[in-house]
C-alpha cells in the first residue's frame, strides 16, 4: 500500500532536503520525499491532505523512567535535591507489582505518542519480589499501544549498608541482574532495521551499582551487541559521592568500568570540565539532555553545544514523571531551546537545533540510522501538528512555530506506516479506562 501525504503547511526533515510536496510511504518505509509543485514518481493508492499540518520526523525521547507516572508531584519529594529525592521515593518504588508497572508504561507511552514521539527510551531500574519480569510486561504494553522503544534492562546492586545510595529493599544481586539480562536481550532484542523494540543494558548509577556490575554489564552488552546507557555526572553531590567512593572523577571512572566507548549514551552529562567534553566526544558518546529534570531538581546546565561539537550526539529525554512531571516531548524541545539559550548566545541555539536534538540527535544517541529524518529508505515514522490554536495565530514561519509558540500535542501520527494518532486521539486505546486504572495503581503505591 502506498500512501501520499501530500502539500504540508510546513515540514522538518532533518536533512535540509526539500519535501514541501509531500512524502510517498509505501507499507512501513518512506519511498520518496517530493519536491515543491512536483508530482510523486510512484502511484499512490491512498492520499492524505496534510495542507493544514506541519510534519516532523516522529520525535524520539531518549531517557524516561516509565514507572514514575505513578509517583508525579509526590509530596515526600517535593523541593529537593536529587540525593534525598531519591531517598523520599525509593521506598514508595519498592512497593511496585506488575499491574503498576503496566499502567505506568501504557500511560507514558501514551502520553508520549500523543506528544508526537514515535520512539522512546526507557530506564528501568527497579525490581521488587512483585514484579522481577517488569521488561517483559514493559514488552507487552509498548506493543498494545503501538510506540516503538528502546527498553533499557537498569539495575541497582549496592545498597545503602555498602556505601550506595538505595535501600536493600530496592536492590537485585549481580547474579540475579546478568542472567535477567541476558535473557531479556535473547527474548526480545531485535537488530533488523525498522525494530519495534530494542534492549540495552543500563545500571542506574554510579551511587546504585558496583564497579563489578558496571564491567560485567557492558562484556555482557558487547558479547550481545546491544547499546549501554546510565545517568552520569548530573549533581556535584555525584561528583563528589565517585570521588570518595571510587577514587575518580565521574569520567575517569566511567572509562576505568570499560563504558567510555561508542555504544554509551548517558543521561543528563552536566558536570563535565573541557578536558572531559573532549575526551566523551573522541569516544562518541551520547547524551540525553534532560532540560525540565535538570531545572526542577536544580542539576545544572548540560553544556550542550560544546558536547556537540567535540563529537557526541545530543538528544532529548523528557526523564521521570517524578522529576518533570510529564512525558511530553514536544514541549520537552521547548524547555532545551529556551535553557540553551541561557547557556549559549540567542544565534548559537535556534529552534532547529532543538529539533535536530530531539529526531536526528536521539536517533544517534540510540545507536539507529533508520530513524530519526525524513528520507527514502528511513521508516515511516512522523509526526503531523496543526496551527489552529490562539497561540498559533499569526505565526510566520511555521516550523518555528512548534517551538516558540509552544506545541502541546500532535494531531496525527505514524509509527511504521500505522497511523496511532488521529484527530489528536489514540488509535485503539480507551484512554478513559487506562486513565482509571493508573490513577487506581498510582492511588495504592503511594498510599
Amino acid at each position: 500500500m502506498r500512501t501520499w501525504i501530500k502539500n504540508p503547511l510546513a515540514i522538518y526533515t532533518a536533512n535540509d532536503t526539500d519535501a514541501s510536496g509531500g512524502i510517498v510511504i509505501e507499507d512501513d518505509i518512506i519511498l520518496e520525499l517530493v519536491p515543491k509543485g512536483a508530482q510523486p514518481s510512484y502511484s499512490a493508492e491512498q492520499e492524505f491532505d496534510a495542507s493544514s499540518h506541519v510534519i516532523t520526523p516522529g520525535l524520539i525521547n531518549t531517557h524516561h523512567h516509565f514507572y514514575q507516572t505513578l509517583t508525579r508531584a509526590q509530596p515526600a519529594a517535593l523541593n529537593k535535591k536529587l540525593f534525598p529525592w531519591l531517598q523520599s521515593l525509593y521506598p514508595i518504588w519498592a512497593g511496585l507489582d506488575r499491574p503498576m508497572i503496566s499502567a505506568a508504561t501504557e500511560l507514558a507511552a501514551a502520553e508520549l505518542l500523543l506528544s508526537g514521539c514515535t520512539t522512546a527510551a526507557d530506564h528501568h531500574y527497579i525490581f521488587p519480589e512483585a514484579a522481577t519480569d517488569a521488561i517483559d510486561l514493559q514488552v507487552q504494553a509498548i506493543n498494545r499501544i503501538g510506540i516503538r522503544a528502546t527498553l533499557t534492562r537498569g539495575s541497582m546492586s549496592l545498597g545503602e549498608d555498602q556505601g550506595g545510595l538505595p535501600p536493600r529493599s530496592a536492590i537485585q544481586s549481580e547474579d540475579t541482574i546478568l542472567a535477567d539480562s541476558e535473557r531479556v536481550i535473547k527474548t526480545y532484542h531485535q537488530s533488523k532495521h525498522g525494530a519495534a523494540v530494542q534492549i540495552a543494558l543500563a545500571p542506574c548509577s554510579p551511587f546504585s551499582v558496583s564497579e563489578d556490575l558496571m564491567q560485567e554489564t557492558a562484556a555482557l552488552a558487547r558479547q550481545h551487541q546491544v547499546r549501554l546507557h546510565t545517568h552520569l555526572a548530573e549533581t556535584h553531590d555525584e561528583t563528589a559521592f565517585c570521588l570518595k567512593k571510587f577514587g575518580d572523577r565521574p569520567v575517569d571512572y566511567l572509562e576505568r568500568v570499560g563504558w567510555l566507548e561508542n555504544d554509551v549514551w548517558l543521561a543528563h552529562g552536566i558536570h563535565f570540565d573541557a578536558d572531559e567534553i573532549k575526551r566523551l566526544g573522541a569516544a562518541g558518546i551520547g547524551i540525553a539532555h534532560c532540560p525540565s529534570s535538570n531545572m526542577l531538581l536544580s542539576s545544572g546546565l548540560c553544556q550542550s553545544l560544546d558536547l556537540q561539537a567535540a563529537g557526541c550526539a545530543i538528544g532529548i529525554g523528557v526523564d521521570g514523571s517524578a522529576s518533570n512531571d510529564g512525558s511530553n516531548l514536544i514541549q520537552e524541545v521547548r524547555q532545551a531551546f529556551l535553557l540553551q539559550r541561557l547557556n549559549y548566545e540567542a544565534d548559537q541555539v535556534s529552534h532547529l537545533t532543538a529539533l535536530h536534538w530531539a529526531t536526528k540527535g536521539g536517533a544517534a544517541c540510540l545507536g539507529r540510522n533508520d530513524i530519526g529524518e525524513l528520507a527514502a529508505g528511513k521508516m515511516a515514522d512522523l509526526a503531523l501538528f496543526k496551527l489552529d490554536e490562539p497561540r498559533f495565530s499569526g505565526a510566520g514561519d511555521k516550523v518555528a512555530a512548534l517551538i516558540l509558540c509552544g506545541a502541546q500535542q500532535a494531531d496525527c501520527v505514524m509509527v511504521g506506516g500505522e497511523w496511532r494518532v488521529t484527530d489528536g486521539a489514540l488509535i485503539e486505546v480507551d484512554l478513559t479506562a487506562l486513565l482509571a486504572e493508573h490513577q487506581r495503581c498510582a492511588k495504592r503505591l503511594c498510599n
